[in-house]
């Protein structure tokens, strides 16, 4: 299932439409929101109720953009009970967060993306 945010497609919606798959998951971080909970999830799993608090976003935006995660397999969940935590499913997407942090920084534009 893909799901369509205001930035466009996830990634396997933007594979189907012939985008290129290294394209296409660039194209899914590259939505604010989306990396911010991938930053957040980095530090452990959330629950969505987790992430609205802290992120300050709506419920439905957040769980809009972990279906787009999951989507592009790099979150998954377990529920407990009547409740899903969220959580990271490739540590290979910190390293990629690490080589962004360097090359921002190579190019004067300094940031943060891992915790």
């Amino acid at each position: 299932m893909a799901i369509e945010s205001e930035a466009g497609s996830c990634v396997s919606a933007d594979i189907a439409a012939g985008v290129p798959p290294a394209a296409a998951l660039f194209h899914s971080l590259a939505d604010q929101n989306r990396l911010r909970i991938v930053q957040r999830l980095a530090r452990g799993e959330a629950r969505v109720v987790d992430l609205v608090t802290e992120l300050g976003l709506a419920q439905s935006t957040v769980s809009k953009h972990l279906a787009c995660l999951r989507d592009c397999d790099l979150v998954d969940y377990r529920a407990e009970g009547r409740q899903s935590f969220y959580s990271l499913t490739r540590p290979e997407l910190m390293d990629l967060l690490a080589s962004a942090e360097q090359l921002l920084a190579a190019t004067g534009h300094a940031v943060t993306l891992r915790p």
